[in-house]
């Protein structure tokens, strides 16, 4: 089961199948999904959301293989405003999405620190990976002020194109030792 997380600023709620309503309005835009995994469909389709939730996120949580949480400010909680999930995953443990006027403030530093914890110490993972666009500077600063490291760099295919990749990691260990410190 998927348990609530919140932050400082932020509640994330477990994805719910009437979450895909309000996110269809949100996600389909370039600046949103220009980095992400070619397989998200482009142009995205007017049913997209939906499908996604029903079909493959929402059964991979029950099966407890994914976690997926929808993000909202403490501010205005009935307001999603982007998502976190965790995949159980040898290649690609974490991705997240965060709508356009949210960006730049934080906000997805906050809660992909929090979901980082639920990883290690809920889960009891020892490795969290990470690939993205080399491209992506918002994604990559997030990486780097969660700590993480590149590990690999090689290509990939995005929704924008074939892209230089870096895969990024952080230990269990690592993660709790810059806790610490």
């Amino acid at each position: 089961m998927v348990q609530p997380l919140e932050t400082a600023r932020l509640l994330l709620r477990p994805l719910e199948l009437a979450d895909a309503v309000q996110v269809q309005r949100l996600f389909p835009v370039w600046g949103v999904v220009e980095f992400l995994a070619s397989h998200v469909p482009w142009p995205y389709p007017d049913d997209g959301v939906l499908t996604y939730y029903r079909d493959d996120a929402l059964p991979a949580m029950e099966r407890g293989e994914e976690w997926h949480w929808t993000l909202r400010l403490k501010t205005a909680p009935e307001v999603i405003i982007g998502a976190i999930g965790l995949f159980r995953n040898a290649t690609n443990n974490r991705g997240f999405w965060l709508a356009v006027p949210w960006q730049r403030q934080g906000l997805m530093s906050e809660a992909a620190e929090v979901v980082a914890e639920f990883w290690f110490e809920e889960l009891g993972m020892p490795l969290l990976r990470v690939p993205k666009a080399a491209a992506n500077v918002g994604s990559r600063s997030i990486s780097e002020r969660g700590g993480m490291r590149v590990v690999e760099v090689k290509e990939s295919d995005y929704v924008s194109g074939r892209l230089l990749t870096e895969v990024w990691e952080i230990t269990a260990e690592e993660w709790r030792a810059r806790r610490r410190g």
